[in-house]
């Protein structure tokens, strides 16, 4: 019976957050009349490969490549690692696209429809004390955990709140859940109101989310349209939206300046935007948020979050491109209203003259390949290391002290679960592979060839003819990790939560080392 009424609940959240409309009494139009930068350079800054210690189960083929013989000949489940060793994990039937950690607890994010197969559906709760134990306490049942949280799930350390929406496909709306995480094993609902109660939904449109520094503003964003809200919570038991606006057709995930008065705010096509938040962080009563630029690319797609970070007080961001194998974007924002790429961060399998290549070995594996999704600097201030999930070639770790001169110090790639699809119901992986053309990485196969630099010879492989039926022969790692000391808790879609440990001869944390992601 009570899994009967967590499939009526969820029908009901999952329709609701599709088909809500979305109205607001703030003023949805934007300043959008800022400077425009343009881009047409590719990035062929590779970082330094690892150099593998004892212990280490190196990569077969190109840094970040798991070849197609790898795939098919069962290497890849045994997975690859390099300076990082596993300590423990919880697969449980997979994890969401984000993930959220605080103190000595995880929180797996959920995917639709999977997550209601069970036998726990809703957001696991895992208690971590034990990193070679993880052990699950409770599940988080309100209608946003259950309708999808997509990349919405994320945690204000100092104020201790875990937050997520409800999306079921793509874009949801109107679900939002406030948790009070001060026992972090044992979350408590604050809003038992608007976002959570079924008829009284907030009007916002998502698909990613994240907090504002201070923790007073949760923001959310839709896919498309590019809607971004606002939501107050001053009042965490009574969010309420205070802005609500569109800066472009298409927004995805953001950053934010340390005072919270700049959004470094993704654009899909391909770029972001960079908008004064300063009135909504005043609590104006009417606020205002002009755009002051618009930068614009053409390496990579899908542009996913930016990382305000410093080196010697001067502000940059780590941008990620989620697809186009655009990697990692280093923006001097030292001027906001022009912004500048000054360098960045790709594998080897991202350069222009081996998309070919990726093609070939990615065929078969559903839609992403090789690129950077996820990331997290281990302060904000000179930061000394970033660790990205970079989907199918696993969690990447990289020494930035210098980051105009970047180098890989460890990677982690998961033991594939090839057929074990079904297994995965909570795994947007496996739930993604009724295809297995590599669609993320079109653009750049398209790109490449434009310039010659597309070899079809080279693209064909055993598995080119795997259009579909994705047969999980990597894992995905999509979600930011979180620094702990020498250790990385990172939550990949097959493998679920996972805790590594980074050889001390490649990594020494700094005294105030601060998992920084950016929102």
């Amino acid at each position: 019976m009570k899994s009967l009424n967590t499939v009526r609940v969820f029908t009901v959240a999952a329709t609701l957050a599709l088909i809500l409309p979305v109205v607001s009494s703030a003023d949805p139009r934007t300043d959008t009349s800022g400077v425009v930068i343009e881009s047409h350079d590719v990035s062929r800054i590779v970082a330094e490969p690892a150099d593998c210690g004892p212990g280490s189960m190196p990569e077969t083929g190109l840094q970040g490549d798991v070849p197609a013989a790898d795939r098919d000949s069962g290497r890849s489940t045994e997975g690859y690692s390099c300076n990082i060793s596993r300590v423990g994990g919880f697969a449980g039937r997979g994890a969401g696209i984000v993930s959220a950690a605080f103190d000595h607890c995880a929180y797996l994010g959920t995917i639709f429809p999977g997550n209601l197969l069970g036998p726990a559906p809703g957001v696991q709760v895992l208690d971590v004390s034990d990193p070679a134990n993880p052990v699950p306490t409770v599940n988080l049942t309100e209608p946003a955990m259950l309708a999808g949280t997509w990349e919405s799930l994320k945690v204000h350390s100092g104020r201790k709140l875990l937050v997520g929406t409800g999306v079921p496909a793509l874009t949801g709306s109107g679900l939002l859940s406030v948790y009070d995480i001060s026992d972090c094993a044992h979350p408590r609902l604050l809003n038992l109101g608007a976002g959570t109660n079924l008829q009284m939904p907030l009007p916002i449109t998502s698909h990613e989310g994240g907090f504002s520094p201070d923790g007073r503003t949760y923001w959310s964003s839709g896919v498309a349209p590019g809607l971004v809200s606002a939501v107050d919570l001053d009042d965490p038991t009574n969010p309420r939206v205070i802005w609500q606006g569109m800066s472009g057709p298409s927004s995805h995930g953001f950053g934010f300046s340390p005072d919270g008065n700049r959004m470094f705010l993704s654009d899909n096509a391909g770029g972001l935007r960079v908008l004064d938040t300063s009135a909504v962080q005043r609590r104006d009563p009417n606020p205002q948020l002009p755009v002051l630029a618009q930068m614009t690319w053409t390496d990579g797609v899908a542009t996913q979050h930016s990382i305000a970070v410093t080196y010697g007080g001067d502000p940059y961001l780590f941008t990620v491109d989620e697809g186009g194998s655009g990697g990692v974007k280093l923006i001097d924002v030292a001027d906001d209203a022009n912004p500048k790429i000054v360098g960045g961060i790709k594998l080897e399998i991202n350069l222009p003259e081996n998309i070919d290549s990726q093609m070939a070995s990615a065929a078969g594996g559903s839609a992403f390949a090789y690129d950077a999704h996820y990331c997290t600097a281990d302060r904000p201030v000179d930061p000394t290391a970033l660790a990205c999930g970079w989907e199918s070639s696993g969690i990447r770790v990289f020494d930035v002290r210098d980051p105009f001169d970047v180098r890989e110090i460890a990677y982690f790639n998961p033991p594939a679960m090839t057929g074990r699809n079904l297994e995965r119901w909570n795994s947007p992986h496996a739930l993604a592979s009724i295809i297995g053309f590599p669609v993320l990485a079109l653009p750049s196969a398209l790109a490449a060839n434009s310039r010659g630099e597309f070899d079809p010879a080279q693209a064909l492989s055993p598995r080119t003819g795997m259009l579909a039926g994705g047969d999980l022969s990597t894992d995905w790692c999509f979600s930011p990790p979180a620094w702990h000391g020498n250790e990385l808790w990172v939550t990949c879609s097959d493998n679920g939560f996972l805790a590594l440990h980074l050889d001390n001869d490649v990594y020494s944390p700094p005294a105030n080392q601060q998992s920084t992601i950016g929102s």
